[in-house]
């Protein structure tokens, strides 16, 4: 199963919004066509995000308990990995890391993002060189790539994570 992980904005647009492709990107975890790995770091990340005051303005429908319940769900779809090992610093940003260290450590084929400071290590050599089999990009490249390769992608080398 091609493994993938989502950094924060995904989760909130998913969250927020039942249509677009952050949505879309999260339903292909519910169809069984990629599978979503997270961390207590993260999980705890989308938390706060999502019930932030402004955050809450702009989308009344992400109240305490909807956010429950999304966290509830993604913790359910997802494997969750525990102690993932620092495998690359970013000094652009920072709070980017943990996003990137864990698809590096589970062996994840994409990491989605919207983040300039992560989509732009795909033009850097010497991060492809070292990461081969990870790719970083946007929600709807990711829908675009699943059509391209269908649900049959290979399996990642690397550790396996129950």
């Amino acid at each position: 199963m091609t493994r993938v992980v989502f950094d924060c904005m995904v989760f909130l647009q998913a969250a927020a919004r039942s249509s677009g492709p952050a949505a879309a990107c999260l339903q292909a975890v519910r169809d069984g066509k990629i599978e979503l790995v997270i961390s207590a770091e993260i999980l705890a990340e989308i938390r706060d995000v999502l019930t932030r005051p402004r955050t809450a303005r702009k989308f009344p429908s992400l109240t305490v308990e909807a956010v429950d319940l999304f966290v509830q769900d993604i913790e359910s779809l997802a494997v969750s990995v525990s102690d993932v090992p620092l495998a690359m610093v970013l000094e652009r940003d920072p709070k980017d890391e943990p996003y990137l260290n864990l698809a590096i450590a589970s062996s994840a084929a994409y990491l989605t993002t919207w983040d300039n400071d992560l989509l732009d290590l795909m033009s850097v050599d010497e991060f492809r060189q070292r990461f081969p089999v990870l790719t970083i990009l946007e929600p709807p490249a990711l829908l675009r790539a699943l059509e391209t390769k269908g649900v049959e992608a290979p399996e990642p080398e690397g550790p396996d994570f129950p």
